[in-house]
């Protein structure tokens, strides 16, 4: 059922008692009114449908954020950190770590087996297009060293019989190479022996750096990254931020959405400012500096909100006026891209609240599930003022959709985005990848042994908190979900057709061109 079907539904009863009142030949008036009433319903159903995509019916995808009901008892994961600081922390013996695959595995397969294991959410059909330009050639040792002479890569990482090993080349921004690293700990801890052997060159680096141009007779090197377009040929991979955003005071996802999550439903929508809010570094990029001409304070009235976010001061202030889930007391959202995409997007989604999304070429790996219509509203990046106005002015005047969109969009984080279905992910990428290995993977001669222990127990602060916050608590002995099959000839062209036009008949309306 689409969006609109309870419209149609009340638009028909109403008919019925209409006709049943003039056979009666008794409120003849009334009968009059709810006809009224109903040409207006049905007008209005028509206009509306006409910007929409397809209902919030949300697909068949859609897993809940404890598939299972209660969280499996498997095997307790735990830290042990030196009682000073003089020691030093080490990782557990071999002995103690079970050969890939594990054991246990086996086990879980057998002990689950009549647990029926639901379906992966639909973005991760694009794990097999990530992989794609090596289906036919597979991945060399050489493949994967040359991603150095083409992108800043900052780590190598190799695992090697269920343990991590790292090289370090260079250090990334602020953490995200620590908490990216620390991710795929907790992966491998979460599925014991499930993760098979390989080894990966990873940029923590905001935009995309494999162009597809230049490998037009040549494979390009598999290259790790957070963000892609549709001219790069990186292998995009969870962002960092989803065990912890230290530098910004940004919990783990986990948490995070636990926390927004009795935020938001503090003030419900229709109580909230009618307006689209952002804060952010607005010097980060050209087109978030042109954002900010759309603020009431330069002198005209587009709907908008803006701030700009000083970090540096924020930091000093204790962070007490930049708390992402204690920003949900606006009707709309915005989301706009910073050097290329932008981490803040899936808190943004989770508020609640309509995202009004400006259109990027930048996707990062659960975007792509993403349909405009449904979780989120488009605007133009060349007429941005003109778009915001008019979307929060429709969302104003069709709030009942418009809550639909934000619940849709926050739906998603908390089901479809959950970190059960990110460490999935995760998994079926790596699996994957690794199938796709034409050599056996071995310890590089630089890389030293990481852990748990190695990597917590000498930080401090909100480093180690985030990063003992976000530790899995025990091992996982479910299946993973089961992942999608790749796109047939022309669905991604379709996709992309269907997508392009909601787009432009939004556009049409924006500028009066369509009733």
């Amino acid at each position: 059922m689409g969006w609109f079907s309870g419209l149609t539904e009340r638009g028909r009863s109403a008919s019925i008692y209409i006709e049943t009142c003039l056979t009666k030949g008794w409120m003849v008036v009334l009968a009059g009114f709810l006809l009224v009433v109903l040409l207006t319903t049905s007008w209005s159903n028509e206009y509306i449908q006409s910007f929409l995509i397809d209902g919030f019916d949300g697909g068949n995808s859609v897993r809940w954020h404890n598939r299972h009901g209660s969280e499996p008892q498997g095997t307790p994961i735990t830290l042990s950190c030196p009682t000073t600081s003089a020691q030093p922390a080490a990782c557990s013996s071999p002995n103690s770590i079970a050969p890939s695959p594990a054991p246990s595995s086996v086990d879980a397969k057998s002990k689950f087996s009549s647990i029926p294991t639901p379906s992966c959410p639909d973005f991760f059909q694009y794990i097999h297009e990530d992989l794609k330009p090596w289906i036919n050639t597979g991945i060399t040792k050489e493949m994967v060293e040359s991603a150095r002479q083409h992108a800043n890569v900052n780590f190598r990482l190799a695992i090697i019989g269920g343990r991590v090993y790292l090289e370090q080349y260079s250090r990334a921004f602020q953490t995200r190479d620590v908490f990216t690293i620390w991710g795929i700990l907790q992966l491998v801890n979460r599925y014991p022996g499930r993760v098979p052997d390989l080894e990966i060159m990873f940029n923590c680096d905001d935009p995309p750096a494999i162009k597809a141009d230049d490998f037009r007779t040549t494979p390009p090197p598999p290259l790790f990254r957070y963000c892609k377009d549709g001219a790069t040929l990186d292998i995009v991979f969870p962002d960092w931020s989803f065990w912890g955003w230290p530098e910004v005071n940004l919990k783990p996802w986990e948490q995070f959405l636990e926390e927004i999550g009795d935020e938001s439903r503090k003030l419900k929508w229709k109580n909230r400012e009618p307006y689209a809010y952002w804060k952010g570094n607005s010097g980060v990029a050209w087109t978030r500096g042109d954002l900010m001409r759309c603020n009431i304070s330069n002198g005209e009235e587009y709907n908008a909100r803006l701030f700009s976010q000083n970090w540096e001061a924020e930091q000093k202030n204790g962070f007490r006026s930049s708390n992402m889930a204690k920003q949900c007391i606006y009707r709309y959202k915005i989301y706009i891209e910073g050097r290329s995409w932008s981490v803040s997007e899936k808190y943004i989604l989770a508020c609640n609240s309509p995202m009004l999304l400006v259109t990027t070429p930048f996707n990062d790996f659960f975007t792509r599930g993403l349909v405009p219509g449904r979780h989120y509203w488009p605007i133009r990046p060349d007429k941005k003022c003109k778009s915001i106005k008019y979307a929060v002015n429709w969302g104003n005047r069709h709030q009942r959709e418009a809550q639909k969109m934000g619940r849709a969009g926050s739906l998603f984080t908390q089901e479809e985005l959950s970190m059960e279905n990110v460490y999935d992910y995760m998994l079926h990428l790596l699996t994957a990848y690794a199938k796709l290995l034409r050599y056996k993977p071995t310890v590089p001669e630089k890389a030293k042994e990481i852990c748990m222990e190695s990597m917590a127990c000498s930080e401090t602060g909100l480093i180690k908190e985030f990063l003992l916050d976000s530790m899995v608590k025990s091992t996982y002995d479910f299946e993973p979900c089961l992942m999608p099959p790749p796109f047939k000839t022309g669905e991604l062209d379709a996709i992309a057709r269907k997508k392009d036009e909601y787009l432009r008949k939004v556009a049409l309306r924006e500028d009066g061109l369509m009733p």
